[in-house]
């Protein structure tokens, strides 16, 4: 990847952040008014998950693992370091890399702020898998993994990576954001409806940042990434 790439066309995603956002502001409306329909269905789906996961211990483990560990918030936050990290030294962009952490942080603050506003429980089980800390809406894991894969897909089409290379992000982030969401499912620490939020937030943080990065930053750099 060269700075070159930096000035590749981007694709308007007014729609899809209009679309984004009017879902996130409906499921955060239901799941604040704990709307009848949708918390039976989330109780309904967490405990089918529960029993499962108390009948197969070898996979709740591996679950943990990768909850806790490889898809932790924490492990997703330092991976946006590091790529904030290249840019600055490899594209000598100071800005598209203070832009990647500062697009992190706040996700992270939005998230905490929605836990605190909304203040909801998590599953309480006699025989509990794991614990976990906070409120449950939103999925922090979900989110957090949604907004850093999101942002590293968008910087390798930004720098004009090859077929190769996008696919193969592509799946590994699809996998990480799908992947961590049911770990936090099949653990018993989220209902459905938590997750789904992360995962429409997190997006939708996203869109925002990168449409803002697009408009406001990116016609003021020059070729060598500096303004």
């Amino acid at each position: 990847m060269t700075a070159a790439h930096l000035d590749s066309p981007t694709r308007p995603r007014t729609p899809l952040t209009a679309a984004l956002a009017l879902s996130s502001v409906l499921l955060l409306a239901l799941v604040a008014a704990r709307w009848e329909p949708l918390m039976e269905l989330d109780a309904d789906l967490a405990e089918a998950l529960h029993r499962a996961a108390l009948a197969e211990p070898g996979l709740t483990r591996a679950n943990r693992v990768l909850s806790d560990w490889v898809w932790d918030p924490w492990t997703m936050r330092a991976l946006c370091a590091l790529l904030a990290a290249g840019v600055v030294w490899r594209l000598r962009d100071r800005v598209l890399g203070a832009w990647l952490l500062v697009t992190c942080l706040l996700g992270a603050l939005v998230q905490q702020g929605l836990k605190t506003a909304v203040n909801r429980p998590r599953p309480v089980w006699r025989v509990p898998v794991d614990s976990a800390h906070y409120a449950a809406f939103p999925s922090g894991h979900a989110m957090t993994a949604t907004v850093v894969c999101g942002l590293a897909l968008w910087l390798l089409r930004r720098c004009g990576a090859g077929p190769a290379l996008w696919r193969t992000a592509l799946a590994v982030g699809a996998v990480s954001v799908l992947g961590v969401g049911l770990t936090r499912l099949w653990l018993g620490v989220h209902w459905p409806s938590d997750v789904l939020g992360g995962w429409l937030l997190g997006a939708l943080t996203v869109a925002l940042s990168t449409s803002a990065y697009e408009k406001w930053c990116a016609p003021r750099q020059g070729l060598d990434g500096r303004p």
